[in-house]
């Protein structure tokens, strides 16, 4: 077989031949340009070129100053190696590629590239071991047929060197280990390994007509043997359009086929015919197929073929490269299945080298070192490379350092009184406070560890392994300091401590410190020290636990009353204000009432006669007077409003009252007003929802909100509000039959009714229940969902749904909008899982859409602004989102309170463990009592203290 940089020169030469010869026809066929028009064209060729040469090199130092900041901006590195090979810079663009291997795996088709242009350059035999080197590193990122096949093909080039046969050899029986499974593609590279070996046979045949020696008939029985082999090799494995290969054999075998490879055959035909529908699922299927290699790998498993399993794994990675789930899925069955060290080994490397943000990769492959007897220089620079990964969550590191502190721990030799590795072990504990206190607080704003587990299990280590009680209590008592005092459960395992390793007298002094501090379960720490004194302690120590018991149980007791006594009035004074204000609005009806029954002029005559022409129009009367009362003094309008409710909200639109005196009109209205009652009495909430941010301007709302909804189920009656002049009021109800449709109907809301996203909820009776809140989105974070800031106003969902889908399955998106409809820029885009939202933020923060360079980030809502009531459970210690921008305080944050207001808050006091109590901040509003309650201050209060300044 030729060698491919022959065949590529060979290829590489015609072109120019016939380039050239085209040049000279089109020479012959034409005029000759004028000798100026030549220099002229060429001086314009010579401008373009240089002014695309600077283009391109002004482009070029721009992403390599952008590497330079940000090395891990993977499509920069892909655009600076096409711009250095269309420029041909060939140095700088061996260099690109080569940064560019060592913090990321290449794909396929840049490897492919990389090799060819290096074959082409290192024509020479003394060079050829550097592409074997580059050979060798391809082959470890993926498990690619193509590069196999082409690492084949460029050895059969160097069989002229010493050992050269032998080589080529050994790479075509690597090539069929590691792809000769692949059953669509893993045939080209069996078909490539006998036609060299066929070719081989045709050098060591003797010419016809001679009769060949003994040692060229046993070269040429050994080549016989080794096609043979080659055949029943392949045969025994299924793999697609294995029929033309068995044909093949059995025209070349002179001897037929044997049965035992018969037998062979026709088992992995039999496996092929139940991997085929497999197979055909993912020829049709669109990339990224995750569901279907799922299948594929789940029939595998039950197979119980190792080697298979591995072969489907590892072309599911191929296309699913940034999925760390399945990453994880593998190396999991690598640990526990096959256990081959290097196997396993470089797979975990794999995984993290394309999954670098995933934490629980970095912490199986540092146990997969230590299992596989890895020498601790190399476990200590993973575990290096962890923490500069960038993981995603604050927790996180606190993982990873566990895993690591873990392996310490179990490289200590604690049956003597110091050593290196417990030195090791103890700057290490040290040293992960330190970044979990600088490094991770100060990017993440949160502790990551606010339990303090790090510190926990130092205590207990210097307790148990080295018999440092004094280091455990020290160790316990920072615990404390940082917030954990008022928790019982940490009293109770700081107890459990003492009681294992210390003395009754420190147990006794833990608990003591516990009834006094703990708020959250006192009565169970009293309770604990109780039993503790029934045990260990005499009735003097009794005594004092017993009236320290009751003094706190009371204390807390009055607090609570209090808050309890608090709570209640103010709910009794929201309730008193609600009644006030209900009041009031009554009174001002009456007394509108009153003044419009006493105003009588031009005005009210004029509406009288339009009334009038109106009515005699629509009930085609022939004579009405402009100007009638009944109900003694009662006029016209004030019949209106109070009889028929035409401006009312149970007045249906259209609909006009009669003239007060016409008795049967006036029936026909009552009759009306009786039905809408009835129609109020038929609501049920059950079966009902709320339609709300239509547009007011809707026409003929009733048949507009039947037709959206008459695909959630039968409908027994649509009501529309209207105001007091008959318009619409942009919302309503709509009661179905059943209460099964209410949940379809949820599902259209948001849904664009003219130009207004409509919002639909559930329909509940508010004064029944007062505490009901409707709020349709999460207010956590969400690790499956990203949000997404700066978009263009003209981004569409599907555009959206275009940029996002190649970073994974999207489930969900959600364009935010104004209550008009109007896009305010943002949008939420929720994926499969957290894995490829982690990945779609790193690859898509910073990306420019229409001029538009958006910021993408895990969605974290912040929490709604409640107002704070009685009863509701409002956090007073949550910490802000973010309090300023990157660029400090804005000029609209800027205090506008007069600096004479401003007070200082007091020292915090200090409690028996020696933890500051919390300081509360005394605003120029709020005024603190002697009970610790907050009164607001009084206009006269502020003027009070402006003027005595």
């Amino acid at each position: 077989m030729a060698a491919s940089s022959n065949a590529e020169q060979t290829q590489l030469q015609d072109m120019e031949e016939e380039d050239a010869g085209m040049e000279e026809r089109d020479m012959e066929s034409g005029d000759e340009p004028e000798e100026g028009m030549r220099e002229d064209n060429s001086d314009e060729e010579e401008d373009d070129s240089s002014e695309d040469e600077k283009e391109n090199e002004a482009e070029i130092q721009r992403l390599e100053e952008q590497l330079s900041i940000n090395a891990f901006d993977y499509n920069c590195h892909v655009d600076l190696i096409k711009l250095l090979k269309q420029e041909g810079e060939l140095s700088r663009l061996r260099k690109a590629r080569q940064k560019m291997s060592e913090l990321f795996p290449l794909t396929e088709e840049i490897w492919l590239d990389w090799l060819k242009d290096e074959i082409r350059l290192t024509e020479e035999e003394p060079n050829r071991e550097k592409v074997y080197e580059l050979f060798e590193k391809a082959t470890k990122d993926y498990i690619c047929p193509d590069i196999w096949l082409e690492y084949a093909q460029y050895s059969i080039g160097g069989m002229g060197s010493p050992g050269g046969m032998d080589k080529v050899r050994s790479i075509f029986e690597r090539a069929v280990t590691a792809v000769g499974l692949h059953m669509t593609k893993g045939q080209m590279v069996w078909e490539a390994y006998r036609e060299f070996e066929n070719v081989i046979l045709s050098t060591v045949q003797p010419p016809p007509g001679r009769i060949p020696s003994r040692e060229e008939q046993d070269l040429l029985k050994t080549q016989l043997d080794r096609i043979h082999t080659l055949f029943r090799r392949q045969l025994a494995i299924p793999l697609m359009d294995m029929e033309a290969t068995y044909a093949e054999y059995e025209e070349w075998s002179e001897h037929g086929v044997a049965e035992t490879v018969v037998h062979q055959y026709k088992k992995a035909l039999q496996q092929l015919a139940k991997c085929k529908s497999l197979e055909e699922s993912l020829i049709v299927a669109e990339p990224p197929k995750l569901a279907e290699y799922q299948s594929y790998i789940d029939f595998e498993l039950k197979e119980g073929d190792p080697a298979r399993v591995q072969i489907i794994f590892e072309r599911t990675l191929a296309e699913n490269c940034l999925v760390p789930d399945m990453w994880a899925k593998y190396t999991t069955y690598l640990d526990r299945q096959l256990k081959i060290k290097d196997l396993v080994l470089s797979s975990h490397e794999r995984a993290v080298r394309n999954c670098p943000w995933t934490m629980g990769l970095w912490k199986s492959y540092l146990l997969a070192l230590e299992r596989h007897g890895a020498d601790h220089h190399t476990v200590s620079d993973v575990f290096e490379k962890a923490l500069n990964a960038g993981f995603i969550q604050a927790t996180d590191y606190v993982e990873i350092w566990q895993a690591h502190l873990d392996y310490l721990r179990r490289r200590v030799d604690f049956s003597k009184e110091s050593s290196k590795e417990l030195e090791e072990l103890r700057g290490a504990f040290s040293r992960s406070l330190d970044y979990m206190k600088q490094d991770v607080e100060e990017r993440f704003g949160e502790s990551g560890d606010p339990s303090c587990i790090i510190m926990q299990i130092w205590a207990r280590i210097e307790a148990l392994h080295c018999k440092n009680i004094q280091k455990a209590r020290e160790l316990w008592d920072s615990i404390m300091t940082k917030g954990n005092a008022k928790y019982a459960n940490m009293w109770l395992e700081y107890y459990n401590l003492e009681r294992s390793y210390g003395d009754p007298v420190h147990c006794r002094k833990a608990l003591h410190r516990a009834v006094q501090c703990t708020t959250d379960y006192p009565e169970h720490v009293s309770e604990v020290l109780l039993t503790f004194e029934r045990v260990e302690g005499s009735l003097e120590d009794w005594d004092v636990a017993v009236q320290k018991t009751e003094t706190r149980l009371n204390r807390i007791n009055e607090q609570r009353a209090k808050v309890a006594e608090k709570e209640a009035n103010l709910a009794r004074q929201e309730e008193e204000k609600a009644d006030q204000r209900r009041k009031t609005k009554v009174d001002k009806k009456a007394q509108r009432k009153v003044q419009k029954g006493s105003r009588v002029g031009e005005k009210r005559k004029a509406e009288q006669d339009d009334y009038q022409d109106e009515w005699n129009d629509n009930s085609e009367q022939e004579q009405q007077p402009k100007k009638h009362r009944g109900n003694g003094d009662q006029t016209t309008e004030e019949y209106m409003e109070t009889e028929t409710g035409l401006f009312g909200r149970n007045a249906r639109p259209g609909y006009k009252p009669p003239p007060p005196g016409n008795k049967r009109a006036q029936q026909g209205a009552a009759a009306g007003e009786q039905q809408s009652d009835d129609k109020q009495e038929l609501r049920n909430d059950n079966s009902s929802v709320f339609i709300s941010n239509l547009a007011y301007t809707l026409k003929e709302p009733e048949a507009k909100l039947r037709t959206q909804f008459e695909t959630c189920g039968p409908i027994k009656q649509v009501r529309p509000v209207f105001g007091n002049k008959g318009t619409f009021k942009g919302y309503g109800y709509v009661q179905f039959e059943s209460p099964v449709s209410v949940p379809e109907a949820l599902k259209l809301d948001r849904r664009e009714v003219e130009g207004r996203p409509m919002f639909v909820s559930p329909c509940v009776d508010k004064n029944k229940n007062p505490d009901f809140k409707v709020f349709k989105y999460n207010t956590s974070i969400e690790k499956q969902k990203i949000f997404i800031s700066g978009l263009p106003f003209t981004c569409t969902k599907e555009q959206l749904e275009e940029i996002c889908k190649s970073h994974g399955i999207i489930k969900d998106i959600r364009l935010v909008t104004y209550r008009s409809g109007k896009p305010k820029g943002l949008a939420y885009v929720e994926f499969a899982d957290e894995a490829q939202a982690s990945q779609a933020v790193l690859k898509m923060d910073g990306m420019t859409i229409e001029d538009n360079k958006i910021c993408v980030a895990i969605s974290n809502p912040p929490r709604r602004n409640m107002m704070d009531k009685p009863g509701s459970n409002r956090p007073t210690d949550m910490m802000p989102r973010q309090v300023f921008g990157s660029r400090g305080r804005g000029r609209t944050q800027l205090s506008l309170l007069p600096r004479s207001l401003h007070r200082q808050s007091g020292p915090g006091s200090k409690v028996e463990n020696g933890t500051a109590a919390e300081q509360v901040p005394e605003t120029a509003s709020t005024v603190v009592n002697a009970v610790g309650e907050t009164k607001p201050l009084s206009n006269s209060d502020f003027a009070r203290m402006l003027l005595s300044k």
